[in-house]
């Protein structure tokens, strides 16, 4: 590890000298590990990352929790690490999307991740004089890899001190890596008078509008857009607003059903245990069902997920396994879920309920129940109701119909 640049959050700062004998004294603590996976879950961010990398230089493999999680959710985590062991040479273990409160961990290479650095450095600018803003949770991959890639390039990391961007976050950042939503929320406050530095940003986990773009280069900061996946990492990047093209390290291949595969350096190991899940390798090439389009130039237009994924606040969600969690409710009959365009750059996840014909639960009470059996990203955010959700001839959701009937205001909306 390097022993320039700092970490902050609010008025909290680790120099990187201060924070390498903070890991090393806390790694002695802990003794030999091994290859065991370790949940680690604290609201003191800072606190966080010294375990985690006091865990890696320990020889075990960090997992992040949320600290806003139910207190069975994190019961679920530290169960399933602990009847997991991971093979040799493994380091980062992330939490995927997985609806339910047992979350899948992806498991991968420290390499995984480092063979992109320099790539992502070059397109951002970033030196050992950059300052990253990191919006996003620690629970996310995009934050993991990122302060992964600021220990080992030396430049210094700026956490939010509130859930979300705050004016006061942003005065020394050079740069920020972030989901749509989350940089639509630093435009505006940047478009506000907040005080910056910012000269680039690196956004991702969702489609960016391209208002968003052009809002951000009138203020002088470039946006570097990519897509990925958790499973994936890095798979294709737009610098310009052209279009998105793979990284130099990747390859890419559309197969007959159209879903876009992958072959390259940055793929993870897989998940941990026998966790089921999108990911899927063939002979060293790996998918996680997206479907794309690839033109003459190379350039991949993304056309969704083969299974109807949602992207939202930088997770995917399964509608499929929403839905199975809202029909486990008393009184549900059926229920579809899709994503909600917000602010053409994210998605909000939408549920239509079919009660029985004596039940008709409020939002407010949907959202309870939805706590402790549904992971953070995944709770619907916003409810309709219909007398009836239309059916296929098979007897499945007429899901086009559904989405159809509330974009036209035909179905009613849950009281809030």
């Amino acid at each position: 590890m390097t022993r320039s640049g700092w970490i902050s959050r609010g008025e909290s700062r680790l120099q990187g000298a201060d924070f390498d004998a903070a890991v090393t004294a806390r790694a002695a603590e802990h003794g030999g590990r091994g290859a065991r996976i370790e949940p680690i879950r604290t609201p003191d961010a800072l606190q966080a990352l010294v375990e985690a990398f006091a865990v890696r230089e320990s020889g075990g493999i960090p997992v992040i929790g949320d600290d806003r999680w139910e207190e069975e959710q994190w019961l679920d985590l530290q169960l399933t690490c602990r009847s997991l062991s991971a093979p040799a040479g493994l380091a980062w273990a992330t939490l995927t999307s997985g609806s339910t409160r047992s979350p899948r961990l992806i498991l991968r290479s420290d390499g995984s991740w480092s063979s992109s650095y320099p790539d992502i450095a070059r397109l951002l600018g970033l030196t050992a004089e950059s300052v990253v803003y990191l919006p996003v949770h620690l629970v996310s991959s995009m934050s993991m890899f990122s302060i992964a890639m600021s220990r080992s390039l030396g430049h210094s990391i700026r956490l939010p001190r509130l859930r979300r961007p705050a004016a006061d976050d942003l005065a020394d950042a050079t740069h920020v890596h972030a989901t749509p939503l989350l940089f639509e929320r630093i435009l505006d406050l940047v478009e506000d008078g907040a005080s910056h530095r910012l000269t680039a940003a690196l956004v991702g986990g969702a489609r960016l509008d391209p208002a968003l773009r052009r809002r951000a280069a009138e203020l002088g900061i470039r946006v570097v857009t990519y897509y990925g996946a958790a499973e994936l990492s890095f798979v294709a990047f737009d610098d310009d607003g052209s279009g998105l093209r793979t990284f130099p390290d990747v390859e890419s291949r559309l197969d007959g059903d159209g879903r876009l595969w992958v072959r390259s350096p940055y793929l993870a190991a897989g998940y941990a245990g026998d966790e089921q899940g999108p990911f899927a390798m063939d002979d060293g090439w790996a998918t996680v069902g997206d479907l794309a389009a690839i033109d003459a130039a190379g350039r991949l237009t993304l056309r969704g997920r083969a299974d109807g994924a949602i992207l939202t606040a930088g997770a995917t969600v399964v509608p499929e396994e929403v839905e199975a969690v809202l029909r486990t409710v008393p009184g549900i009959r059926e229920a579809v879920v899709f994503g909600n365009a917000a602010h053409g750059t994210d998605s909000l996840v939408t549920a239509v309920v079919e009660f029985d014909p004596d039940v008709l639960l409020t939002a407010p009470e949907l959202r309870e129940r939805m706590r402790s059996a549904l992971m953070l990203p995944h709770r619907p955010r916003l409810w309709y109701r219909m007398e009836r959700i239309p059916l296929t001839a098979t007897g499945k959701p007429a899901r086009g119909r559904v989405r159809e009937a509330v974009a036209n205001g035909e179905v009613p909306r849950l009281g809030t």
